[in-house]
């Protein structure tokens, strides 16, 4: 039995192929594959949930529920403020099994694009010569793919820091490049900042209203800050409760805000509170390795900043870097590999386990 308001639109496509029936979808993708198959089987189901696995970067991963109608309502308002209608050719070359990948698929049944599924590996454009008015890619794609990126319109970017140096190679390409805000729980992206093209080259309103350094709300949604300062986030189209959010920022205004990291990362070494993130912003333009920065424990400072670097020794020139005296990691400590999830983000507490700090 199929939910009667559950369909997909009359013009929506997948890998160029029209479908007559949503029975005609399933037959295909059984086909094509078993995670995209399996999903759209629980998207068209008599239930009016999905499950979905959370990323597990920040605690274990868990199962949640989201209502099929929210996930609706976040395709539609990704659409409005990014000017997607029906028509439009989107790249999906994330994993299915996790909300970005899940919300590529409900956007293009939702709002009638022509959807290709490609594979969701480190370099998404490397056989694929088509262009396309949108995609969504994690960082090391885009970083790999940054000399095709130019074949696509508009390209957001998430699950994961975008490094400085990939930050440099963006402003080289034609594609409107956005960073993203959000979580399983928030459906994806609920803010988005600007990556490049600083000088408005599109007439989108919303778009042009974007700040380089703050991310921006999308509509209805209401932020503000508990008394760790950390995000609070309310948006009745698409969670039913308010969500409390682990992430410390500066409120610019009802609908800006700059991110300066997770609550969980703040170190208070000596009194002074530093943002690992933030630190690892401004030593991105000295480190061609994977690294990040983190609080251990220190009988005098009661925190001492560390940088941890993946890969062999070598000779690091952190005065090149933009940082303060207390921004200054005390110590760096070498590690062969990084501890990630499944979808490839650092596990920074697993990580700092595997190293011996006397």
């Amino acid at each position: 039995m199929k939910l009667k308001h559950i369909n997909f639109h009359k013009d929506f496509k997948l890998n160029s192929n029209s479908f007559a029936s949503v029975d005609d979808l399933l037959n295909y993708t059984s086909k094509l594959s078993i995670d995209t198959h399996q999903f759209l089987e629980a998207w068209f189901s008599n239930k009016e949930y999905v499950l979905v696995k959370t990323s597990g970067s920040t605690g274990t991963p868990k199962e949640i529920k989201l209502q099929k109608s929210q996930m609706q309502n976040s395709a539609i308002a990704t659409g409005v403020f990014f000017g997607l209608h029906e028509n439009t050719s989107a790249l999906l070359c994330l994993p299915v099994v996790y909300i970005a990948g899940k919300m590529m698929l409900v956007r293009a049944l939702t709002l009638g694009w022509h959807l290709d599924v490609g594979p969701a590996d480190s370099n998404p454009l490397k056989d694929n010569f088509k262009a396309y008015d949108f995609s969504a890619m994690v960082p090391m794609q885009a970083e790999n793919a940054i000399d095709n990126i130019h074949r696509i319109k508009k390209l957001i970017i998430g699950g994961g820091a975008v490094s400085h140096t990939l930050q440099e190679k963006l402003q080289h390409v034609v594609t409107a490049v956005f960073g993203t805000y959000g979580m399983t729980e928030t459906i994806t992206h609920i803010a988005v900042k600007k990556l490049n093209n600083f000088s408005p080259l599109y007439r989108g309103a919303s778009e042009q209203s974007l700040h380089k350094d703050f991310y921006t709300t999308l509509p209805q949604t209401e932020i503000y800050k508990d008394e760790r300062n950390c995000l609070v986030l309310k948006n009745t189209t698409i969670s039913d409760v308010v969500i409390f959010t682990n992430d410390v920022v500066r409120l610019i205004s009802d609908t800006q805000f700059e991110w300066l990291g997770r609550f969980d990362n703040v170190v208070n070494s000596g009194g002074i509170k530093l943002y690992p993130e933030r630190i690892e912003e401004k030593l991105g333009s000295i480190m061609k390795q994977r690294f990040f920065v983190a609080g251990i424990q220190d009988d005098v400072l009661g925190e001492k900043l560390v940088l941890v670097v993946e890969g062999p020794p070598c000779v690091l020139d952190i005065k090149k870097a933009e940082v303060s005296k207390f921004e200054v990691p005390k110590k760096t400590y070498f590690i062969d590999h990084f501890v990630e999830t499944a979808t490839k983000k650092i596990q920074r507490k697993k990580t700092l386990d595997l190293i011996n700090f006397n």
